[in-house]
């Protein structure tokens, strides 16, 4: 659960818990919440508590709880009401003392295939999300966006047939066998003219008419930008290399600029061979070759193809990579599949663009049961650097990975709480940052930037930076200015 039931007073409203009065019955809203916390990262609703003027938390005493439960089942489990039940009974209890009678429903995160969950028969219409500790109405595009990822089949899969195969850069093509047959030498499509080859590999399919057409996935890997963005509006892959600080870019790759093609093919090799010659490489020889080969290139090549086969490229934004002297952020349009931290562990893959993968997988590129994730952490905890940071945003739906090539102190920081009673997570785990941070001012009403630096193991610089993206959010909010800033979830 993701509070403390004996320790209520010490909560505030924020994106994962949400307080109603409910004294004169189960109230409406609740239906908002639920569909709010399924889409998002889940959450708390408590009936038969109340938020005072200084934002904490008080359970009362509800008369007649039983009855209050009975009706929340019969209504999410109307069709014409809720779109989908998924509680079971463990995620509704009742909370008695001597005192006070409350109701605690949990609200896990919904599986993929079941979004969006909505309410009143209408998914364009009912569907919300939780922002903040306030709950509010998708988009259509968004909406749209959890529709696609609900569907069986990959999206890029899909047979084009408004296209002619002259979308594709057969050059591009050309240099992809050429790659495939140094890892795969005498393959059986080695022989196979272009189009059979890119057929067997899920670039072009068939109409009812036996005419061959590209598909999403062979467009994105293999086409000219300016036939792209026909489907893919929003489509832009964006590479930026800020490493002078007296220069706004020291290098910039954008799909858009006419002067290559702009697939994903080729600005993966564009960005990847930009990064690997900016990265450190130690001298080490293998039977009297140097091997210019590090771990780190390997979670970096996973890395980055990992965002260009996960891009929601219907989203919006694009693919971008930002390179600095000490720093890559990856990150790319569409949210998680699946819980982060399953994620992190590996061994579930559910892969948003799958034969995208495949084309991948097949020149050397990209893990197939998702370990990918865990590689990147595990890379970087063995060469001693501060763990990667995993953040999924929403307004729009983004996935961002932080990876820093700094030393980690490995200091185990003592976490500051003055009632004690609140237990905190500890930052050296591989948790969202932005959760620790809610998780500790639920705890604690405020804090200064020293003080979550100190929890969030990061320096004051990157700490304000995480708080500034929180506060534009509308999660938490300050007051004060300068050194007297205090930071507090949003009222």
């Amino acid at each position: 659960m993701l509070l403390n039931i004996n320790d209520i007073e010490k909560y505030r409203e924020n994106n994962r818990i949400e307080a109603k009065r409910a004294m004169g019955g189960l109230p409406e809203s609740i239906w908002e919440t639920y569909s709010a916390f399924a889409n998002t990262l889940g959450g708390v609703i408590l009936l038969g508590v109340e938020e005072y003027k200084d934002k904490s938390l008080h359970p009362l005493k509800l008369t007649n709880p039983d009855k209050m439960i009975k009706e929340f089942w019969d209504i999410i489990n109307n069709p014409n009401k809720v779109s989908l039940n998924i509680l079971s009974e463990k995620n509704v209890q009742v909370v008695n003392d001597s005192f006070n009678t409350f109701i605690v429903i949990e609200v896990p995160k919904a599986q993929r295939t079941d979004k969006p969950i909505y309410i009143n028969g209408n998914p364009m219409t009912g569907t919300y999300r939780r922002d903040g500790s306030g709950d509010y109405r998708c988009s259509k595009s968004v909406v749209q966006a959890m529709l696609r990822d609900a569907a069986v089949k990959s999206q890029d899969m899909q047979v084009l047939q408004e296209l002619s195969l002259d979308v594709f850069d057969y050059e591009c093509i050309k240099r992809y066998r050429q790659r495939m047959k140094t890892y795969r030498p005498g393959h059986v499509w080695e022989e196979l003219d272009d189009n059979e080859f890119l057929y067997r590999l899920g670039g072009v399919g068939r109409d009812e008419d036996g005419h061959m057409h590209p598909t999403a996935a062979g467009l994105l890997m293999f086409g000219y930008e300016y036939e792209i963005v026909k489907e893919f509006p929003s489509y832009f892959l964006d590479y930026q290399e800020d490493i002078d600080e007296d220069t706004r870019w020291t290098d910039r790759i954008i799909s858009s600029s006419g002067d290559w093609n702009g697939n994903v093919y080729d600005f993966y090799f564009k960005v990847y061979n930009k990064i690997s010659q900016s990265l450190k490489v130690p001298f080490k020889f293998e039977g009297g070759a140097r091997i210019d080969d590090t771990p780190i290139h390997e979670a970096i090549r996973e890395a980055l193809a990992n965002a260009l086969i996960n891009a929601d490229y219907y989203g919006q934004a694009g693919v971008v990579i930002k390179r600095t002297a000490d720093s890559i952020e990856i990150s790319n349009p569409g949210g998680f599949r699946m819980d982060i931290e399953d994620a992190k562990s590996g061994g579930v893959s559910d892969p948003r663009n799958i034969t995208l993968m495949k084309m991948f997988n097949l020149i050397n590129i990209g893990e197939r049961a998702g370990s990918g994730i865990p590689k990147i952490y595990n890379t970087w905890e063995k060469q001693g650097l501060k763990l990667p940071e995993l953040t999924e945003y929403f307004k729009p739906d983004r996935i961002v990975l932080f990876l820093k090539f700094e030393k980690n102190a490995d200091k185990k920081m003592p976490i500051k709480n003055a009632d004690k009673k609140m237990p905190i997570k500890n930052a050296d785990k591989s948790l969202n940052k932005r959760e620790i941070i809610i998780d500790y001012l639920t705890a604690n009403p405020t804090a200064k930037t020293a003080e979550i630096s100190e929890i969030i193991g990061t320096k004051d610089r990157r700490t304000r930076d995480i708080l500034k993206e929180m506060v534009e959010d509308g999660i938490i909010e300050t007051d004060g200015g300068n050194r007297n800033r205090i930071y507090m979830l949003k009222r």
